[in-house]
This record gives structure tokens, sequence and C-alpha cells, in this order.
């Protein structure tokens, strides 16, 4: 599933495209998606004009004159087409047809996505964005927030972090290569993050971010950029999907058996022993 610098990545290809551009009408071709689109939703947006966007957490929020946004999550599987062919594409479940006569398509195999509308003036007031918590990139995500949040906590700290209410918009990939970054172990007890630790892991956390989106996202299975193309940070990855190989810190065998993989709640865990030693 796209983490926050792919839909960071995604929410900019969109704006460079659309912004101040006109809807002229939407088509929705399914409903069913994860949750079901709005019947109103193509009389909603069509003829209304695209003034901005904004990412929360996970969720691109495409902002329309009128005080009405779109909330659009990519799912699993979830892409946003530009200049489509003038025929839907196969899993193409609605169409924006601009006023230029150009169309915007939104595909998704799998259909976890989902598409729907909110009040802009109330926009985290939504069922889906309420209660998150603060952005890894903004100024609430703070050492001591994050210590905070983690008090009298005994879970493991990555499954922790990867918890939206917690923090907005980490998923594996990102939360697996700050860990390697702060020196902690993911399956360290939250409760025992020091604050010398939570300092380290709140800054590894934002320059793993800020890498990621520059470098355009983390391509996996079915995600690509707006305009087609792929991102490049997977080929920066440290200790991700690089189980048995030795971390850049590390000198290789005998001295480091290399980067290990655990199960947690179902996911993989990437760490290194040699670095990651607490927990």
């Amino acid at each position: 599933m796209p983490e926050l610098p792919e839909v960071e990545t995604v929410m900019r290809g969109m704006s460079n495209a659309l912004q101040n551009r006109v809807i002229h009408h939407a088509t929705v071709h399914r409903h069913d998606l994860r949750w079901r689109i709005p019947a109103n939703f193509s009389q909603t947006v069509s003829g209304r004009c695209i003034l901005g966007f904004r990412r929360r957490g996970k969720y691109i929020l495409v902002r329309l004159s009128g005080e009405v946004s779109i909330l659009l999550h990519l799912g699993m599987s979830g892409k946003i087409v530009l200049d489509s062919e003038s025929t839907p594409a196969p899993h193409e479940h609605v169409t924006f047809l601009m006023r230029e006569g150009d169309r915007v398509a939104y595909v998704d195999p799998r259909r976890f996505g989902a598409l729907g509308l909110v009040e802009t003036a109330v926009e985290d007031t939504h069922p889906l964005l309420r209660g998150m918590g603060p952005e890894p990139l903004g100024p609430d995500f703070t050492t001591t927030a994050l210590l905070n949040a983690c008090a009298g906590r005994k879970a493991p700290l990555k499954s922790v972090l990867l918890d939206q209410k917690i923090v907005a918009g980490l998923g594996n990939i990102y939360v697996a290569e700050a860990l390697y970054r702060a020196d902690l172990h993911p399956a360290c007890p939250a409760q025992a993050l020091t604050r010398p630790a939570a300092g380290r892991l709140v800054k590894a956390i934002r320059a793993v971010l800020h890498e990621a989106v520059e470098a355009g996202g983390s391509s996996l299975r079915d995600y690509v950029r707006p305009e087609g193309d792929m991102g490049y940070f997977q080929h920066a990855w440290r200790v991700y999907g690089r189980e048995g190989e030795p971390c850049p810190r590390c000198p290789g065998p005998p001295a480091c058996a290399g980067v290990q993989r655990m199960t947690q709640s179902g996911r993989s865990s990437f760490y290194c022993p040699l670095h990651q030693k607490n927990g």
C-alpha cells in the first residue's frame, strides 16, 4: 500500500497538472470501492474548479470551489492516470472530463481505495480523518509528543509507529528505515523509549520521509506516479527487503550475518542485529 511519500508524490503530480482547472463532468463507472462512492458524487463535483490539494496521512484532499473536497485514498492498487485514452481503461472506476477535453481517471484493480466527499471547512471531522495523529513532517510531531504517545505502551515500537492515531502516514517501509537510522530494534517495547532515543527517531523519520519524497516515493507492485513514471527511493533502502545482506554500516560476514527479517503482526520487519540491539 502506498505510504506517505508515494501519496505526497501523487498529490504533487495532480497539483501540477490540475490546479485551477475545471471538472466539466465526472462519471462514476462503479460505486463499490472499499467504501461506496456517494450517489451524488458526479452531480456534486461536476462544474467545479480545482482550487488546491492537501495530504492528510495517506489521504489526498482535492479542494474544489463551493467549499467541498474530494477525499481520495489509493488503497493497495489505486492510481491516478492523467491524459487517459478516450475509452475507459480496465478497472477505471471514475473518469473526470476536464473543460479542455482531456481526461483524468481513477484506476483501481483491487477496488480497495476510496473516493468520498467532505465539506472543506471541516475536513478533519470526516470519520476517516478524525482522530488521526500528527503529521510526521509537521510541527506537532516532536520528541515530547512521541514520548507521550509511547508512555505506558508495552506493544513493540514498530507496531506503535504504524498506528495512524499515533503518527499519520507511516507504513512498513519507512518505519523500518527510520528505526535502523535511529539504532532502535523494531521489537523494543514502546514504553522503554528514552528521550535521547525518541529524539533520534523523530529526526530519522523526518529525514527518511524527506529523502523518499524527493526521490518520488518507492515503487512497489502497482504503484506509479500519476505521470506514469516510478520513484527511486527503493534503491536507497538500507534494511527493508535486504534480508541476508550487510547493511551499509556493516563489514559483512563473519562479523555480521546481515540484515534479519522477523514477522510482527503479520508483516515483515527488517533490522540489523549489529546496530539495532535493544529490544
